[in-house]
This record gives C-alpha cells, structure tokens and sequence, in this order.
C-alpha cells in the first residue's frame, strides 16, 4: 500500500477491484481546507480515461507491472499477432486494445506492452514514429503567412495536417501523443 502522495505517472493502481493507469496528477494545497490530489487514471480494462481525486495521504493499492519490448508483427481478422524480443514468444492481442493506437502502428514496429501475471493490460508506441506519406496533394505556394498545412494519408492510412513543402514518398516524424507531424525525415 501506497499513499496519494507517492502518485507518479505511468503507476498502476487498484480502485475497487478495478487497474487504473495514473495519466496525470496534481497535488494541491488550497488556501482553506486540507490538501488533495487531483488525477486523470486511465481504465486499463475500458481504456477511459476519468477524472478522479484523492485526499492527500490517502491510502492506494499499487499493482505490479511487468514492461515487455514486443514486436508487431501482423494483423489476423481481430487479433493483432505481437513477438516478445527477447524470448521471440507470440502473442495474440485483441483489435479493442490496440484501436487507439493503430493508425500509427505499422509492422516490425517495437512496442511497450504492459503485462500482469501474463495478461497484457496496455500498449504504448515509442514517442515518435517514422511514416511514409502515401498520398497527398503537390503543395501550391500562396498566400499563406504563418505556412499552410494540407492533408496527407500515411502508409498506415491514417490521414494528419502536413506542411506545403511534404511531398508524396516523403518520411515524416509524427508524434504518438498527439498524432501531429513534427518534422520530414
């Protein structure tokens, strides 16, 4: 047992029976009244994200999570076929787990899979993911004063705002986070 105050990001908590994924949190000291803790925890069975706080040095259950390197390696119907890099053992995950970050996910790529007693429970892509841009319009100069953007498809569909200058064929960086572009490759 933990107390609120020794909240830190990525921590794995246990709310009635439930995981929660600690996303954020805040302590606050008001001016009237005792302190508390505001956090944002991530539901790792749901995958929603709520809002929810405690008061300061109330007691929370930690859970113990293992972080295993896991290669994607293909999509079969529903289930997306994961490869742990260090022992090469597969794994099938289903497509609910993985719908939020899979059109940013193409194959070989290395992810962070967190696992308890042998069950994955999260997956979380590297920062920044290097993609191929498949389809876009040729940029047209005009009067644009703070630079335009324009709409690109990347080799794993997913659709982003990219400067004028991306042409078709180019690598972009793009941030997992976000799924905004950061820079040409």
């Amino acid at each position: 047992m933990a107390t609120t105050n020794d909240l830190r990001n990525g921590m794995v908590i246990e709310i009635d029976g439930i995981l929660y994924s600690v996303v954020e949190f805040q302590h606050v000291k008001p001016g009237k009244g005792g302190a508390f803790v505001r956090t944002r925890i991530k539901n790792l069975n749901a995958g929603r994200v709520i809002d929810k706080t405690f008061n300061a040095g109330e007691k929370v259950k930690v859970v113990r999570i293992d972080q295993v390197n896991m290669q994607y390696l293909y999509r079969s119907g529903d289930t997306y076929h994961f490869m742990n890099t260090e022992t090469y053992e597969q794994i099938e995950i289903s497509s609910s787990m993985v719908e939020d970050i899979s059109p940013l996910m193409k194959e070989n790529t290395v992810v962070t899979v967190q696992m308890r007693e042998g069950q994955p429970l999260d997956i979380e892509l590297p920062i920044f993911v290097n993609l191929e841009v498949v389809e876009t319009d040729p940029g047209v100069k005009g009067d644009t004063v703070s630079g335009g953007t324009k709409p690109a498809k990347l080799e794993t569909g997913k659709v982003i705002q990219v400067p004028l200058f991306v042409e078709q064929g180019a690598t972009v960086r793009v941030d997992t986070r976000t799924g905004d572009y950061v820079s040409r490759v």
